[in-house]
């Protein structure tokens, strides 16, 4: 085997491999229970499958045509920084939503910090409630003491 053929075999690997990961990525978003459950595999398993599809493909056609595409490049790094920051926003999105959890789950950390942070929430949206209150009496007061002024210059 030349070293030629050994980098094109090395690029199917990677390729076979993805698809391998594609596979066990959609046996995982089908037989898992909640929605949770089924974004983890989603996009942690896909997004590893789409990477070293493209990963294989660059290596293929840097070593069989020596074209090094850049779009391939781009491609990987557009899949790893973007695919799991969806995966989390579209979990983060169903949480907030309220979607019940699978009845196997032991242990909702979530929970907590989201009450903490609507606590705080509340108590900002109440200080600048009284911050508000005590602005429109400042600026009531000053319109009174100009009325009082002009009247007393008449």
């Amino acid at each position: 085997m030349t070293g030629n053929e050994m980098i094109e075999f090395v690029a199917a690997l990677f390729m076979l491999g993805g698809a391998i990961m594609a596979v066990i990525s959609a046996i995982g978003i089908i037989r898992f229970p909640d929605v949770y459950t089924r974004s983890h595999a989603g996009t942690k398993s896909s997004t590893l499958a789409v990477l070293m599809t493209l990963l294989g493909a660059f290596i293929y056609f840097a070593s069989e045509q020596g074209f090094y595409s850049v779009r391939l490049l781009l491609g990987i790094a557009f899949v790893f920084l973007t695919a799991p920051v969806a995966g989390h926003l579209i979990t983060r999105a169903a949480y907030r939503a309220s979607v019940k959890m699978a009845d196997t789950t032991i242990e909702d950390e979530l929970r907590d910090v989201i009450k903490e942070v609507q606590e705080e929430t509340k108590e900002e949206k109440e200080n600048l409630q009284e911050s508000r209150e005590k602005t429109e009496e400042d600026v009531e007061q000053t319109d009174n003491k100009e009325s009082d002024q002009e009247r007393e210059r008449e």
